[in-house]
């Protein structure tokens, strides 16, 4: 079968299970939750293959991480599709309903995208969230993971085909592909593919964005900061700044800019940079930072770049609105946040902050589909078109508008014989 033929298998499966019952849904999602569990075992031996494959071909240590699967990420891998399940039904939600007139009703109500395709590097478990969220919306998915992932991607995969064929719905509702060449010509099949959701480097992104007629939804950067201003409790700007970039440096709302007020950075600087060397993080700093503290000097691309890795970037600013100005500059639109006992200063930065998380004294790291109670995430979309920020099940679906009428035809409104009414219901 060419990809072609795999293409239209998986669009023509996907109307089924665009119709099919939130019951029947949720019951897949339950049959993917106990697979998984069933065999974890066996999930962990064929992830071993493919991290011994990843060390031979000198993969980084923060792709390593994100690749490696053990018990306690299988675990959250089904505590995630459990939560999936938990979550209402999104297709057929009735948005809005108005008479047009007596007898001429118009519903607005939500329906599936259609067909998807996600493309993500390393993480084995995107494989699994992806796939459920696009189950509950009724949504067909081709997945391409990283090679470095393809032996884990290929068993979750198989599990999840057959937990679809206990309920008596087509396995082609989830394919994978494989390679790069299949990706190319992917981008070329507009007819057939409703949506691209990339998640891996800016690079790669920006080649997605611009080889491809089909709507692509995602980020290119993860450019994230943390502000700590004048008027932080200090205590809670450490165990923030710290969590922001420590606690899993290798993900996109990982912290990668420090911004701290001129009138406390020379307390505050002194206390993190002592958390941080515990930590083994390699700290950058601008001119004003290193007559603090001693670290590397950081340069004008440094503000421009996702380390993914325990690097910390960190810069001196006069006051909040040096921070927000330096972050729409520099910053990537993802997550960023400010650390500060003002209320009056936090509104100004949650309101001029341009990103599509902006958080006040808490981790960047709060910003992600799953702790924002979506169940899972699909992926973070920094564009301001359809979705925006960490996206589950409401980024899945669209909506169609459902007219019905009696025999009702625009002639009589266009002679003046009725009037619309638009009444809201």
């Amino acid at each position: 079968m060419n990809l072609i033929e795999q293409v239209k298998k998986t669009k023509e499966a996907s109307l089924v299970l665009g119709t099919s019952t939130i019951e029947v849904r949720n019951k897949i999602l339950e049959n993917i939750a106990k697979s998984i569990e069933e065999n974890k075992d066996k999930i962990i031996e064929e992830n071993k293959k493919d991290i011994q494959q990843a060390e031979k071909d000198n993969l980084s240590k923060p792709l390593l991480k994100r690749l490696e699967l053990n018990d306690k990420k299988i675990n959250e891998i089904v505590e995630m599709v459990n939560g999936v399940i938990n979550l209402e039904d999104p297709v057929n939600k009735i948005l809005e309903v108005m008479d047009l007139d007596d007898n001429l009703e118009l519903t607005k109500v939500t329906v599936p995208i259609g067909l998807i395709v996600a493309i993500f590097e390393s993480r084995p478990d995107a494989a699994v969230q992806i796939a459920s969220l696009c189950i509950k919306s009724g949504n067909g998915v081709i997945l391409k993971p990283g090679k470095e992932s393809i032996n884990t991607c290929k068993l979750l995969v198989e599990l999840i085909k057959e937990s679809l064929e206990k309920e008596n719905l087509s396995k082609d509702n989830v394919q994978l592909i494989e390679t790069r060449e299949e990706v190319n010509e992917i981008l070329k099949l507009h007819e057939y593919i409703d949506l691209l959701i990339p998640r891996g480097s800016n690079k790669f992104v920006k080649f997605i964005q611009e080889n491809s007629k089909i709507p692509v939804l995602g980020h290119a950067d993860g450019i994230c900061h943390v502000y700590v201003d004048k008027n932080a409790d200090l205590d809670k700007a450490i165990k923030i700044c710290f969590d922001a970039k420590c606690q899993y440096a290798a993900v996109c709302n990982a912290m990668e800019t420090l911004l701290v007020h001129k009138d406390i950075a020379a307390k505050f600087l002194p206390l993190i940079k002592e958390k941080y060397d515990e930590a083994e993080v390699e700290l950058k700093g601008d001119e004003e930072t290193r007559k603090i503290i001693d670290i590397k000097e950081a340069i004008e691309q440094d503000w421009k770049t996702e380390y993914n890795d325990l690097i910390l970037s960190i810069k001196i600013v006069d006051d909040a609105e040096e921070a927000i100005n330096h972050i729409n500059k520099y910053g990537s639109k993802h997550t960023d946040a400010i650390v500060t006992e003002n209320k009056e200063t936090a509104n100004v930065f949650l309101s001029k902050v341009d990103s599509s998380s902006v958080l006040h004294n808490c981790s960047t790291r709060f910003a992600d589909g799953f702790r924002y109670g979506k169940g899972a995430e699909v992926g973070i979309s920094t564009s301001k078109i359809h979705g925006r920020g960490p996206l589950g099940l409401e980024g899945l679906v669209i909506y169609k508008y459902i007219l019905k009428g009696d025999g009702d035809i625009v002639e009589d409104y266009s002679s003046g014989k009725k009037i619309f009414k638009h009444i809201k219901k």
